[in-house]
């Protein structure tokens, strides 16, 4: 067993806040120390109270998703001693209603583009590797995950 933190932290500053204009960055620090400034997506809370440059959750939530896909293609790569120079992947989220009314991810699509130099697998080869670094992306495995938030119970 792993266990994983991130503080999240959020402070009101001089805004009344009961009137529900106030901003709404953030920061994310996580356990080496890397401070990322956050901030709900403008599609979702608008300006001035978000903000747009900061990474919001919803991009966060896909790019650690291409992430973790990307780490196990390049072990596995690695280990057919196929020499990858660059993977770069436009990965796109669609957010949008379900049947029950609520906003979700509905779908993820990864589009990696991959630059081999030693040699060039064939596609059926690297359609096996996605498939296996699909199955073996632990965070692609936890999307139905049970989510607890303490002092609910």
């Amino acid at each position: 067993m792993s266990i994983y933190t991130a503080n999240v932290i959020w402070k009101r500053g001089k805004q009344a806040f009961t009137d529900n204009k106030y901003s709404r960055a953030h920061t994310w620090i996580f356990d080496g120390g890397c401070e990322i400034p956050a901030s709900p997506s403008p599609h979702i809370v608008p300006l001035p109270y978000s903000v747009e440059e900061n990474v919001d959750p919803e991009e966060a939530f896909i790019a650690s998703l291409s992430s973790c896909h990307m780490l196990f293609f390049l072990s596995i790569a690695a280990k057919k001693k196929l020499l990858i120079d660059s993977y770069d992947d436009n990965a796109i989220g669609i957010l949008e209603e379900n049947s029950q009314d609520q906003l979700v991810m509905t779908k993820i699509t990864l589009d990696p583009k991959i630059i081999f130099s030693n040699k060039q697998p064939s596609k059926e080869e690297i359609k096996k590797m996605h498939h296996l670094a699909h199955q073996q992306c632990f965070l692609a495995n936890s999307v139905k995950t049970e989510i607890t938030v303490k002092g609910m119970n």
